[in-house]
């Protein structure tokens, strides 16, 4: 009888652990890094113009934050299990050290694309600032759509809709995602529940690491802007 009582015992207490990880799974993080620096970084808004490929400094800039990334769980189980980036050349060039130095492949994903900036587009920078809608551009991005191409908004939603989707297919796990700065600006502001009139005053670099994690309880921010090591990311 007290074999039967301590199986009893250990099945509840298995079906209880069991329970309680059912009501508070593991979140899923995935870990938003900008692409690397292209010749015109700073001074043109490339938009999703092909053709741009990364700088020099852009590539090294690549290796290094998948070294970065590489070490991140490597002693606790926390290893990225899928890498994804938007379709231009300078994310797929940043994802690819990426996801060599994880043994994994670099997944295509759309809803990771720069903002659709239309006529603006391949503009530079420096001329659009005197544009009297620039000053909407930094100030009330939500009222603003940019000349035949996507709303901030928009921006906002579609990206904010791809990690959600992407959240839900790797339940648990850490995915990369690589992308651009105003999109990344823009899902980090709406996890945090900023306004997006103020996302423009977040910082996103070339090739740093921004860190969501999605719970039950919606996404949490864990870090922006790094570019230091990622052994310490509060994860749990």
């Amino acid at each position: 009888m007290a074999r039967i009582t301590k199986s009893t015992s250990a099945g509840k207490t298995t079906r209880t652990k069991a329970a309680k990880a059912e009501a508070h799974p593991k979140p899923t993080v995935i870990l938003l890094v900008r692409h690397g620096k292209t010749p015109t970084t700073g001074q043109v808004l490339p938009g999703r113009a092909a053709g741009l490929h990364l700088s020099d400094e852009g590539r090294g800039q690549a290796e290094t934050v998948a070294q970065r990334i590489a070490e991140l769980g490597a002693d606790e189980g926390r290893a990225p299990s899928a890498v994804y980036a938007s379709p231009l050349e300078r994310t797929a060039e940043t994802a690819k050290p990426i996801a060599k130095a994880l043994g994994l492949r670099v997944r295509t994903e759309r809803g990771l694309l720069e903002c659709d900036f239309g006529e603006w587009t391949g503009a530079k920078l420096a001329d659009l600032a005197k544009l009297p809608e620039w000053t909407t551009v930094q100030r009330n991005p939500s009222g603003f759509r940019f000349p035949k191409g996507e709303s901030f908004l928009e921006m906002q939603a579609r990206m904010t809709d791809t990690l959600t989707r992407l959240a839900a297919t790797h339940p648990g796990e850490t995915i990369v995602a690589v992308s651009h700065a105003d999109p990344i600006k823009a899902v980090v502001a709406q996890a945090a529940g900023t306004p997006l009139d103020l996302f423009q005053r977040l910082t996103v670099a070339p090739c740093s690491v921004s860190a969501l994690a999605y719970t039950l309880g919606g996404p949490f921010v864990l870090t922006v802007n790094s570019t230091a090591s990622l052994q310490a990311l509060a994860i749990a």
